[in-house]
């Protein structure tokens, strides 16, 4: 049968510690025989399974309860382990490692490296807006930006505490910045109640930024707007926001635009449309007409004929794809203008234009509504009784 060990003689306490007793026993012992600090120290490392052994058990009130009357898993005979069932033979590997790490300095570990200090985090992203022309979307901009964000604290450079003096160590958590709580086999961390995780504590804050680190200001920055961009488009500027905290990146900085409308183009997705009135006797006999772009003015060849709201395209004439594939020569894809003629109809006529439109309606022959009357409707004859009739109620005869 195997020996029964004397857990209280490795830790170095008497059999009446309390649990407080055994926790600092178990701290300093295992600081001292921690393998990092002594790499390569074979003795050592039996050392410090055998204090992470012993802790194990009496840092457990139930097992220490089992461990001190040698019932349950410490009854005579019990377990694989040959009386200590399987506690005697602590298996002790690189997990197990991990594990007593966690439990002993309140942090996760990798290969035997503990979290010492707090963890930088990225700072906070921030959005802004900002107010642009049409032309300044379509052509893109540099344009300045005031943006109200915190920064370091130039008096104590982010430490928060008073110039001359440096944050202590959480007495609570002991600078780990976690509280670990037992639950029998397992154990519950979380960030501590005291410091709010940041393993350090500021007794004299810094009397600008009340212990902060960080100050309200306004960043005044000169941003690019890419061309192509969109009323309502949103851009990432990259390590534009808010300063890191401990060491960590800065946040982004995101801009929503608000793109001023144009007194002639009207965006549709990747497309502009315009409109371009015609003449009646434009619209009857075509006509070439001069057309805005955003260059300049082309000429666009109006076909006779053309009816009320006939659109004409003009490819790759818009403004470019925001993100888009690059065209020939390499330069940024872009939409197109779309022209969409509407025929302007005269309000009043002068004698001479009513005779001209009087003579013109006399050669103009057929009925362009006679189609309206096909496929079953109602012929132009049997409607007009009708409409005498609907004519003589409205006279009340």
């Amino acid at each position: 049968m195997a020996t029964r060990p004397d857990y209280y003689k490795t830790l170095g306490v008497d059999k009446q510690a309390t649990a407080e007793d055994i926790k600092k026993a178990y701290r300093k012992l295992a600081r001292q025989y921690h393998p990092d600090r002594n790499p390569g120290d074979k003795q050592a490392e039996a050392r410090f399974k055998e204090i992470s052994q012993a802790h194990d058990v009496l840092g457990d009130p139930d097992k220490r309860k089992q461990y001190d009357s040698g019932s349950g898993a410490f009854a005579s005979g019990a377990g694989p382990g040959g009386g200590f069932g399987g506690f005697g033979n602590f298996d002790f590997d690189a997990s197990s490692m991990g594990d007593i790490l966690s439990n002993l300095f309140g942090g996760s570990t990798s290969g035997r490296r503990v979290r010492t200090k707090p963890r930088a985090e990225k700072g906070a992203d921030l959005e802004a807006q900002v107010s642009i022309t049409f032309d300044q979307a379509v052509a893109g901009a540099q344009v300045p930006l005031q943006v109200p964000m915190h920064a370091t604290c130039p008096t104590c450079h982010g430490t928060g505490a008073k110039p001359g003096t440096a944050p202590s160590v959480c007495p609570r958590c002991e600078g780990r910045g976690i509280e670990t709580q037992g639950q029998g086999m397992f154990s519950i961390s979380q960030p501590c109640s005291l410091c709010g995780g940041a393993g350090t504590v500021i007794e004299d804050p810094c009397p600008t930024c009340q212990g902060a680190g960080a100050v309200r200001t306004v960043k005044r920055l000169r941003v690019n707007i890419p061309a192509g961009v969109h009323d309502g488009s949103r851009i990432r500027l990259a390590g534009k926001g808010e300063p890191g905290r401990n060491g960590g990146p800065p946040g982004d900085l995101y801009l929503i635009t608000h793109v001023a409308p144009s007194p002639l183009f009207t965006r549709k997705g990747d497309n502009l449309e315009v409109e371009v009135p015609l003449t009646i006797p434009e619209a009857l006999r075509g006509a070439d007409v001069q057309v805005p772009t955003l260059s300049g003015t082309k000429t666009l060849r109006v076909r006779p004929g053309t009816a009320h709201g006939t659109v004409q395209r003009l490819r790759g004439e818009g403004p470019p794809k925001l993100g888009g594939r690059a065209g020939a020569g390499g330069s940024p894809a872009r939409g197109d203008i779309h022209y969409r003629f509407v025929i302007d109809v005269p309000q009043n006529l002068s004698k001479e234009q009513a005779s001209a439109v009087e003579e013109l309606s006399k050669t103009l022959d057929g009925d362009p509504r006679a189609g309206l009357f096909h496929n079953g409707s109602p012929s132009r004859d049997d409607a007009a009784p009708a409409d005498a009739a609907a004519k003589g109620a409205d006279d009340g005869s």
